[in-house]
């Protein structure tokens, strides 16, 4: 059950004409009172011929009126209009049932508490089976007007209590989070001039898409307004930024004027300080040699930053900074991946933005990582290597889920909700960008020999999930990737148990297909080089090293193998 709480004005009798009236498409039908407040003594237009709608307005405006009298400001926004609708597959409503409700929701939102006998007056007005409408004026009898701050939450868990009461279809209960959504003017002004969408989610769309191009909020006002977006800023005398709107080209109001929507009222979280704080959490690299020291790409990166989600779980507020640049690099590699993905990949973005904002403030240095992965996506002039894309899309699905864990974990049910659904477009990506590497894969397939012995190793590896592994359609291409990084001197054994800890394969729908993008994601890296690498800590925390600690005066060889040992040999 949906009450949603519209500002009406002034013109009480405005709206009774509409709720007493046929509708715009002839939809209102038996239009009359279910319930009113405790005084209510007029004849209902709806069933008595001799009533007038004029009368009944002034009657409700009595308050108002006398109040007006009294005072030298009159009230001008008096008029409360509140439509309640049932969902399509709720069962019929008696009119006792709708007058039940209003009176709930008038309680819940202050117009007429409970044993109040000077509350407002209000009716609810019944036209159709499914819906009513309540109007109320917002002045008491005694003239105040009442407490309305956070009525629409009140509301809101009353209308929780109602399905659970009535046996309606149960909703999830609001957190003041979600992006506005738009009016019945918007969507009527967007059909009218045959747009796909209302202005406030168009603007919106393009706000999220420009975050990952930019570092600070006066590249983001340029960028914004390099595509084509109309873009009005507030700025302190010092010329520092302090808010900004943005308009749709060609929405103008009834005067021909720009209509402009500030940040904060299209999303809660495009207000200008979240934005700005976004993008400076961003911080450069401590040394130059902080990034791994082999060749790697943005989509690879972006692959190594995803796991800081999966390692940082214990502080909540570093796990919603990492939700909300997940969100950011998700776009940003909708925008760079090739035409066969981009639209499952925009539509995961799309859903995804409503998990990426909850109450929990989010740490957002936290994700500088992510962030800058993201920034580089959208900078590289290159599209992706096919495996490096697939791999990044697979950590996108498992990262997405596990967002969506913590989120119900956390009883955040909407966004739970729309972490769900990013990960069914995310599913379906992964499966389009890895078939051409499983085709490639599979047409190198290693002799039966050694598909028994890397079998073995599976088994060995992941004793619980290997039967589902080795019967899987992609376990040839799985044994192929396992062949491909023991040539390079990796230990499939080692690499097949680092990747079922990196991604628990129980909730897997094709453990061999994720371990296929794992593996090939870390298979890329050199082999480490353990005898180096402790010569290395012995040059660096005992001074130079010895020629007599060395063989012939050398330093071990950098090629070593980590085991000394030969290959098995695969015949």
């Amino acid at each position: 059950m949906i009450a949603a709480i519209k500002p009406a004005g002034a013109k009480t009798r405005g709206l009774l004409a509409y709720l007493y009236g046929r509708g715009t498409h002839d939809e209102h039908f038996d239009p009359h009172v279910v319930a009113g407040f405790v005084m209510l003594g007029m004849p209902d237009p709806g069933r008595d011929e001799n009533a007038t709608l004029t009368e009944l307005g002034r009657y409700l405006d009595e308050p108002v009126s006398l109040r007006n009298g009294e005072f030298g400001k009159p009230v001008t926004d008096h008029v409360w209009h509140c439509p309640v609708r049932a969902a399509p597959e709720d069962r019929y409503l008696s009119d006792a049932e709708w007058g039940e409700i209003a009176q709930r929701i008038v309680r819940a939102a202050g117009i007429a508490p409970a044993g109040d006998d000077l509350a407002c007056r209000w009716i609810a007005v019944r036209h159709a089976d499914d819906h009513i409408h309540i109007l109320a004026t917002t002045v008491r009898e005694d003239g105040r007007r009442p407490k309305l701050h956070d009525s629409g939450l009140r509301v809101g868990d009353a209308c929780r209590e109602i399905e659970k009461d009535y046996g309606l279809r149960r909703l999830k209960k609001g957190d003041r989070t979600a992006a506005r959504r738009p009016t019945q003017a918007e969507m009527h002004k967007a059909d009218r001039l045959g747009w796909d969408q209302p202005s406030s989610e168009w603007l919106q769309d393009r706000i999220r898409a420009a975050i990952p191009h930019v570092s600070g909020a006066e590249e983001f006002i340029a960028y914004l307004e390099a595509s084509s977006i109309e873009v009005q800023v507030r700025r302190g005398p010092s010329g520092d930024l302090l808010g900004y709107a943005v308009g749709r080209p060609g929405d103008l109001n009834e005067a021909g004027e720009q209509i402009y929507h500030p940040g904060s009222k299209i999303s809660p979280d495009l207000s200008l300080p979240k934005i700005k704080a976004r993008l400076e959490s961003s911080r450069p690299e401590e040394h130059p040699t902080a990034r791994r020291n082999h060749p790697s790409t943005p989509w690879h990166q972006a692959a190594d930053a995803l796991d800081a989600l999966h390692t940082d779980l214990a502080d909540d507020t570093h796990v919603q900074a990492h939700i909300t640049a997940l969100g950011e690099l998700i776009e940003a590699t909708a925008q760079t991946a090739p035409a066969h993905l981009r639209t499952e990949l925009q539509a995961a973005s799309k859903a995804f933005a409503r998990a990426q904002r909850s109450q929990i403030r989010a740490e957002d240095r936290a994700a500088h990582a992510l962030r800058r992965a993201a920034r580089d996506i959208v900078h590289t002039a290159t599209g992706p290597e096919s495996s490096a894309l697939a791999a990044l899309v697979a950590a996108l699905v498992w990262t997405a889920i596990v967002a969506g864990r913590w989120h119900e974990a956390k009883n955040h049910a909407h966004q739970a909700d729309a972490a769900r659904q990013a990960v069914q477009h995310l599913q379906t990506a992964a499966d389009r960008a890895l078939a051409p590497t499983l085709a490639e894969l599979t047409a190198r397939l290693p002799k039966e020999e050694a598909r028994r012995v890397l079998a073995s190793d599976v088994r060995a590896a992941v004793p619980d999930h290997a039967e589902r592994i080795l019967a899987d359609p992609a376990w040839p291409a799985l044994a192929t990737v396992l062949a491909d990084v023991e040539a390079h001197g990796h230990r499939p054994h080692q690499l097949l148990k680092e990747a079922a800890a990196q991604r628990e394969l129980a909730t897997a729908r094709q453990p061999a297909r994720v371990l296929i993008t794992r593996i090939q994601h870390t298979g890329r890296n050199p082999v480490p080089n353990r005898r180096a690498e402790a010569a290395r800590r012995r040059s660096t925390t005992a001074g130079p090293v010895s020629t007599q600690q060395t063989h012939n005066g050398q330093l071990p060889s950098a090629t070593t193998t980590p085991t000394e040992q030969p290959h098995r040999q695969r015949r």
